[in-house]
């Protein structure tokens, strides 16, 4: 049995296939980002679907495509909680989640150039040369970057809310939606694991809300900023098609669909989450080589 695996911080998408390509189950666990979470968190998420536990020593191979593994030490952790329930696989391969991204909307066959972006809980931008991945800008994660993430905006909502700067009509929506106790996000901010996952909780707010004038200035001023900061990175970023994948890319597309073109970008494929693409790669360019 063969595993192909997209994992970002807020949910895990996990797919089984036999060798011949067939698919088996498809199950969903919480996020596994091993730069937020702890050895015990991680194998916890994985221990309790059924569908894992029951088929763990079935499992002869494992590709595993994750937010927070584009390190060393993070993607060490993961493997080796990997390795540890996946007693049988005689393979596991452990990369980060622009990979997914990048084989979800590029044939990486035809050696096309593309720029790949993740706009999820967190955000990431990466250029496919038509060879390999190349990378300008190293994450520091959701407190310094991730512009344009649903974090970002979540951080966003939160400090206008605190600081009186939303409009008072959807100010009071706001607050009926969520528990806003200062208490209490402290406590899911600076006690509780995946803070930037809780953070991206108020995205969903954003987007039911978007045509707001408030909330149309906010998602402009996130995706002006991870369009500045990271896509202009490249210097031929004009050139080439702008690939994106994530919920917050997928729900805000007529949004970013405005801005690329504002800028002279090319849109590619907008994608809610990779897992398809991702599997279909495999069973074309992996399994039966």
């Amino acid at each position: 049995m063969i595993l192909v695996v997209d994992s970002g911080s807020t949910k895990t998408d996990w797919i089984a296939l036999s060798e011949e390509g067939t698919m088996l189950f498809q199950t969903q666990t919480l996020g596994l980002n091993p730069q937020v979470l702890s050895q015990e968190i991680l194998t916890e998420r994985i221990v309790n679907n059924f569908e894992l536990y029951k088929h763990r020593n079935d499992v002869s191979r494992l590709y595993f495509y994750g937010a927070g593994c584009g390190v060393e030490k993070p993607r060490k952790l993961i493997y080796e909680v990997f390795d540890e329930f996946f007693k049988e696989a005689q393979e596991i391969i452990v990369k980060e989640d622009t990979y997914a991204a990048l084989y979800a909307t590029v044939d990486t066959e035809a050696n096309e150039k593309a720029i790949i972006c993740i706009l999820g809980t967190g955000s990431n931008c990466s250029y496919y040369n038509g060879h390999d991945i190349e990378q300008k800008v190293i994450s520091l994660g959701y407190i310094l970057m991730d512009d344009a993430s649903g974090n970002y905006f979540g951080r966003q909502l939160l400090r206008d809310f605190k600081f009186n700067n939303i409009p008072s009509d959807l100010a009071t929506k706001f607050e009926n939606a969520f528990d806003l106790g200062s208490e209490n996000i402290k406590n899911n901010l600076y006690k509780s694991p995946n803070p930037n996952t809780y953070l991206a909780t108020f995205a969903r707010f954003l987007i039911e809300n978007k045509d707001h004038d408030y909330c149309q200035d906010l998602i402009r001023k996130g995706l002006s900023l991870f369009i500045e900061n990271q896509i202009f990175q490249y210097e031929n970023a004009r050139e080439v098609t702008v690939h994106f994948v994530g919920s917050i890319a997928f729900y805000l597309e007529k949004e970013l669909s405005i801005l690329l073109k504002e800028y002279g970008l090319k849109k590619g494929k907008v994608l809610k989450r990779p897992i398809d693409g991702l599997v279909q790669h495999h069973k074309t360019h992996i399994l039966h080589k």
